[in-house]
């Protein structure tokens, strides 16, 4: 048996001013790919695996992953589609893939259907297994193209490698004629709040546990909610799932009308509603114990936010908040700044606000911050955390400034924080301090969860915003709720 394995993984904020070309996503193949991701918390390691242990030749013809940001280039794509492509054509049993599901490209607002549909076209009966994140938007290409489809239940993502598994498993029992896959799927006019997504609460955790149950207890192959990325101005956004039954119809669409009935049901709750920075930042000023865990989840690059909004971190410093650690802040200049003047040096930043966001009339504003350079790193550590356990993570150059009693730490390549080797890596233990900034939305939750007294959502302004009446959507499918609050189930 011969199979394909790759990854090309990426979440696409329409709105973000980031553009995403080809070097973005630190392409890898061959033997040095395998080395890098097995035995991660990774689907392409589960796949790894799997293959390993079945005895099976594979190719890895690409591992590439860019961080959340605007629209992918097309040329970009195109490099990447045909190295899997060309590996199809060089022969195989079976193709397993771990994609994202929220990819848009200059030329197709659903990239992992166009690259499903170029494989199809090579190998029509292919065998094709899929795993996607939580946050994909799903279309009827993707299922057309596919075999079998399974996505992360978690947000935080905390089973990645379980979702591969999960994906490839089901995809060898049917190569070996044990099963017959048959998926089912449902997207709901939906556009649901980030923030309240997360399986970890109501209102999607008993819809989920009831998906996990049905798999688990074999009423179907497999069963994934996703709770999908509303961050795209493309028609298919939206609330879905996908049930993967034996043979039977039935029952997978059974299983699939009892969990898009509860969602919808349940649409209202699915709204978070935001409340001034400056209310959010007075609320946690009044907290006892810390560390108390400030989360700006308007400008997060894990959503294809700038990282670079200053907005929260220039009230924490007018509020005269203390024993605070904030970052990683993305600012190249900021650091070349500081590791030219060097560790124990003094110096005035204009520090972040370099970037505009015109989709949301959003220009960039720098704040004035002067201080001491604590600390410069390489920015490279090893994820300790329950989220892409054991991946290596790159932050670039790194360089901490303390100014009065908030350390902020300041980084050549975006980051969201969603372990706390960003900070730990640079001598820094977030346990010990009051106040932790960071720019998240949920992931935080896998690393900081454990060691925070408090978490405080505090809503800055950004392409990741809550505000969804503040973007400027032109293609998104209408009537959605909540936009539209009279939308119907089957608009």
């Amino acid at each position: 048996m011969r199979l394909v394995l790759a990854t090309m993984r990426h979440e696409t904020n329409t709105f973000s001013p980031l553009p995403t070309p080809l070097r973005a996503f630190g392409p890898k193949s061959g033997d040095k790919a395998v080395g890098i991701y097995r035995g991660t918390n990774n689907p392409i390691a589960a796949y790894i695996d799997l293959a390993e242990r079945q005895g099976a030749e594979y190719a890895v013809p690409l591992i590439a992953n860019a961080s959340p940001s605007g629209t992918v280039e097309q040329a970009a794509f195109d490099e990447m589609a045909d190295s899997i492509c060309d590996a199809v054509r060089g022969g195989c049993d079976g193709v397993m893939l771990d994609l994202h599901g929220a990819m848009v490209t200059e030329g197709h607002d659903d990239g992992e259907g166009e690259l499903l549909r170029r494989i199809r076209a090579i190998a029509p009966e292919m065998p094709i297994a899929v795993a996607l994140d939580f946050h994909t938007n799903l279309t009827a290409v993707m299922i057309a193209n596919a075999t079998v489809i399974t996505g992360y239940c978690t947000y935080p993502h905390i089973d990645m490698a379980e979702t591969g598994r999960r994906a490839g498993a089901t995809l060898l029992r049917a190569m070996a004629g044990e099963v017959k896959p048959v998926m089912l799927w449902h997207s709901l006019p939906m556009l649901t709040h980030m923030l309240r997504q997360t399986p970890l609460d109501q209102p999607m955790k008993d819809i989920m546990n009831r998906a996990m149950a049905a798999e688990a207890g074999g009423e179907v192959l497999n069963a994934s909610i996703f709770g999908g990325f509303p961050l795209a101005d493309i028609p298919h956004v939206g609330l879905g799932a996908v049930v993967v039954g034996d043979g039977d119809a039935a029952a997978a669409g059974g299983l699939l009308d009892e969990l898009m009935d509860q969602a919808w049901q349940r649409r209202e709750d699915f709204v978070f509603e935001i409340e001034p920075v400056e209310t959010s930042l007075n609320r946690a000023r009044e907290l006892d114990d810390g560390p108390i865990i400030l989360v700006d989840h308007g400008d997060n690059c894990g959503a294809g936010g700038p990282q670079d909004n200053m907005a929260v971190l220039d009230g924490v410093l007018r509020l005269g908040l203390e024993d605070v650690v904030a970052g990683p802040i993305w600012d190249p200049d900021s650091v070349s700044r500081m590791i030219d003047a060097g560790v124990g040096a003094d110096v005035s930043l204009q520090l972040g606000g370099k970037t505009d966001s015109p989709a949301m009339a959003l220009a960039g504003r720098p704040i004035a911050v002067s201080g001491t350079v604590k600390c410069i790193t390489d920015g490279r550590f090893i994820v300790t955390g329950p989220m892409a356990t054991g991946s290596p993570m790159n932050m670039g150059r790194t360089a901490v400034l303390r100014s009065g009693s908030v350390d902020i730490v300041v980084s050549e390549r975006r980051y969201e924080p969603f372990d706390t080797g960003c900070f730990t890596h640079a001598g820094i233990d977030p346990a010990a301090k009051r106040y932790v900034l960071i720019k998240s939305r949920q992931h935080f939750r896998a690393g900081f969860g454990p060691i925070a007294k408090h978490v405080v959502l505090v809503a800055g302004p950004g392409v990741c915003s809550s505000d969804y009446a503040a973007f400027p959507f032109k293609n998104l499918r209408r009537p959605i709720y909540p936009l539209d609050p009279d939308a119907s189930r089957n608009a």
